[in-house]
């Protein structure tokens, strides 16, 4: 449906929804597409007969003289039209010693399926509001190492469905994350000794994430460090005493820094399982703290996970990742999976994540199907949504925001060059439009009614364009702040 279309819907059904029976005596009827209109007819002559029965003599002859001018006005149809019909008939007065009967009725812009009579204290209008429902809608996914976005576009609407922050952690330069001397370090014969003790070649206990298991690691390197600002971090059980810059690992297999911790995060055991923190606290003094490197990427301290500082952990990297993947598949397909609304998948993002994802078997194959396109772009989560929308226009060409995006640039572009052309402001319009030098006229959707049926009338007699721009796009919003009315001039007139 156009927007000029969906514009004369929604004014339609504004109207009747302004309309209150005083009993059950407004009188809604929809036709379908390709049913003979002479039966409806003759329904409802039956129904004004069943009619006499209502015991209310006010209500009774309200609903009899609604069917009456109902009836008539179905009759000057020789046939159903192409879409089928919706009238409407009832008391239009808001007087209630006054009544003055009326009939409403509309070509509906899509068929209607349903046959429908009914009488009511308001008018059926839920099959009318259902044609103003976006039909197609476009899924999105942007995504990097770091998080991915799951959301929609749904006409001129572009909603965040759910945001995903990944386990990945990023590349550590050697040197710096210190523990106490006197920190436990599991040993994989089952002891635990001072960290201060370990020799290059020890083996001790570490986790792996991919597989979900403690693994062996061997120590490669030991050194000493002097650091001030010890973090003191106790759990329900246990205390690990580091520096401000070492490495945690949290729930989800995220890291951060001691620093960066709060009360909220959960940190991981020697198992993998989940630890609320109970303090943290701060020392400020220098003390010689101890750093290791281990052939794995972790350690388990003072039965706390840990990062440590070697920078060969790229299965550590890899195993995160491919959970991660593994994550953003799951969200799609619960969120996207078997809904034939959506017309098609576009993916973006920064670098080579997303076809990494794409070229993996992670996302379902019906989805993979619905994909599009592929878009690099520079940003991720919410802004990262509107930029992939942005740089989809050849996808989306025949989109409504594509096009709104295109009219609305059309007129900042004219504008910037030639402003002479462009006229906006009712005033400044209406006198182009009674010159013929209106070419293109843009309302916003959320004018006055009376005034954008006004301007419209005005500007097809002179065979001008109108195009309704919504208000919940960027490009919408624009144009409501030049007063809502901007019409682009055949000529210029000032």
């Amino acid at each position: 449906m156009d927007k000029k279309n969906a514009q004369k819907l929604k004014k339609f059904i504004k109207e009747l929804e302004a309309i209150r029976g005083r009993h059950t005596e407004l009188v809604s009827v929809y036709v379908p597409q390709d049913y003979d209109i002479i039966k409806i007819i003759q329904h409802l002559e039956q129904e004004q007969g069943t009619a006499t029965n209502i015991k209310d003599k006010n209500n009774r002859q309200r609903v009899i003289d609604s069917l009456e001018k109902m009836i008539r006005h179905l009759r000057l149809y020789k046939k159903t039209p192409e879409n089928g019909l919706a009238a409407f008939a009832g008391n239009a007065s808001t007087n209630e010693s006054k009544v003055d009967i009326k009939v409403w009725s509309i070509e509906p812009p899509t068929p209607i399926q349903t046959r429908l009579y009914r009488c009511d204290q308001t008018f059926v209008l839920d099959i009318l509001k259902n044609m103003l429902e976006i039909k197609e809608v476009y899924a999105l996914i942007v995504m990097d190492n770091r998080d991915g976005t799951l959301g929609l576009l749904r006409g001129n609407t572009v909603t965040e469905l759910i945001h995903l922050t990944s386990g990945v952690p990023g590349k550590i330069k050697s040197g710096g994350q210190c523990l106490m001397p006197d920190t436990l370090v599991d040993l994989a014969d089952g002891q635990a000794i001072n960290i201060d003790s370990l020799e290059e070649g020890d083996e001790i206990i570490s986790f792996d994430f991919e597989n979900k298991k403690n693994v062996v690691s061997k120590v490669t390197k030991t050194w000493k460090t002097a650091k001030n600002n010890i973090y003191i971090i106790k759990s329900l059980e246990d205390e690990l005493q580091c520096s401000a810059d070492h490495l945690l690992f949290l729930e989800g297999g995220i890291t951060k820094a001691a620093f960066e911790l709060t009360k909220e995060d959960l940190l991981l055991d020697a198992k993998g399982n989940p630890v609320k923190i109970k303090s943290i606290k701060i020392t400020d003094k220098e003390v010689t703290m101890i750093d290791i490197e281990v052939t794995h990427g972790n350690f388990v301290a003072n039965n706390i996970l840990v990062h440590n500082s070697q920078a060969r952990f790229a299965r550590l990297r890899e195993g995160a990742a491919k959970d991660f993947y593994k994550r953003i598949a799951q969200y799609a397909n619960k969120e996207f999976l078997g809904k034939k609304e959506i017309k098609g998948i576009i993916i973006g993002g920064p670098g080579p994540t997303k076809e990494t994802f794409l070229d993996g078997d992670y996302l379902n194959n019906e989805l993979k199907k619905k994909v599009i396109g592929v878009k690099d772009l520079s940003y991720t989560g919410e802004f990262g949504l509107n930029e992939l929308v942005d740089k989809s226009g050849d996808l989306l060409a025949q989109e409504s925001i594509i096009k709104e995006k295109n009219l609305v640039n059309k007129v900042l572009e004219a504008l910037a060059k030639h402003p002479e052309k462009v006229a906006y402001g009712k005033e400044e319009v209406e006198k182009a439009l009674e010159i013929g030098a209106v070419d293109m006229l843009l309302l916003s959707e959320d004018l006055e009614e009376n005034v954008s049926e006004e301007l419209e009338a005005k500007a097809e007699r002179i065979g001008a364009t109108v195009e309704y721009v919504s208000t919940e796009t960027k490009e919408g919003k624009q144009i409501k702040e030049i007063t809502g009315i901007v019409a682009l001039l055949r000529f210029a007139v000032r």
